[in-house]
């Protein structure tokens, strides 16, 4: 088939968000151009490709892998590229002139088998908020959240910041995959307290949709914690259930919880 393209307008959703590496000048200070726009929303953007290739099944079966490189800005002129090579897409997003994110997306023939929900420990959300560090975010640590009420407010809220023009999720009472990886940041800005820090990759495997009416929680393992480059990583694996029982996508979510910059301060 010949490639699939699609270009959105980005918007950063997070400029008043505690995580000031979306506020302009703290940005700055970092190094960039500007707020950063979260990487969940950027992936958002990856992901209407997908959905134009496959349609809902891609929602309930599908998978995705997700990388962010280099910034997008608030107002750039962002334009996705996919090409189907042995069955799955290979995307690219591009702004500026410069790639800033590359994926997959694929769809298996079958639907996989979802995790045992024992596999993975039911925790509530964090009341104190410690400081994300080593210890806090040790490996084996296990972090939730509180439940995710799926409102038709909250389904049009999000298929309005993402700028999608699909009309399928407010038609049939689907929530937009940009809630894997909001639920992932979720599952840290919700249990932890975090300095400014970046959201920059994400493997992803959909069981179901989530729907109208769903309540959602998250049960996500720290996997790992570790330094590169000066940064300080934070690996999780994060089981997203809906209603309690129903596993519905299973995330490997990768931040930098504190960038070089303040690791050296």
């Amino acid at each position: 088939m010949s490639a699939l393209s699609y270009s959105v307008r980005a918007f950063n959703t997070a400029k008043a968000s505690e995580n000031k590496i979306h506020d302009d000048e703290v940005a700055k200070k970092f190094g960039f151009g500007g707020g950063l726009v979260p990487g969940a929303i950027v992936y958002a953007y990856m992901t209407h490709l997908p959905l134009e290739r496959w349609g809902q099944d891609w929602l309930e079966r599908g998978s995705a892998e997700c990388r962010f490189s280099k910034p997008v800005y608030d107002g750039d002129y962002v334009s996705v590229t996919a090409t189907e090579r042995d069955g799955a897409l290979d995307i690219s997003l591009e702004c500026r002139g410069v790639v800033c994110a590359t994926g997959t997306a694929s769809l298996p023939n079958a639907a996989p088998s979802p995790p045992a929900l024992a596999e993975f420990r039911d925790v509530p959300q964090s009341s104190s908020r410690p400081p994300a560090d080593e210890d806090s975010l040790a490996v084996d640590t296990w972090l939730g959240m509180d439940p995710l009420p799926v409102t038709s407010e909250l389904i049009t809220q999000y298929v309005s910041e993402v700028g999608e023009t699909s009309p399928l999720y407010e038609k049939e009472g689907l929530l937009h995959p940009v809630l894997v990886p909001h639920i992932g940041n979720f599952a840290l800005n919700r249990n932890v307290t975090l300095g400014p820090w970046m959201h920059v990759g994400s493997k992803i495997q959909h069981f179901a949709a989530a729907r109208l009416g769903d309540s959602l929680t998250v049960r996500a393992r720290v996997v790992n914690n570790y330094e590169h480059k000066g940064h300080l990583f934070v690996d999780l694996d994060a089981l997203i259930v809906a209603n309690n029982k129903t596993p519905i996508v299973r995330t490997g979510h990768i931040s930098i919880y504190r960038p070089r910059q303040l690791a050296a301060a």
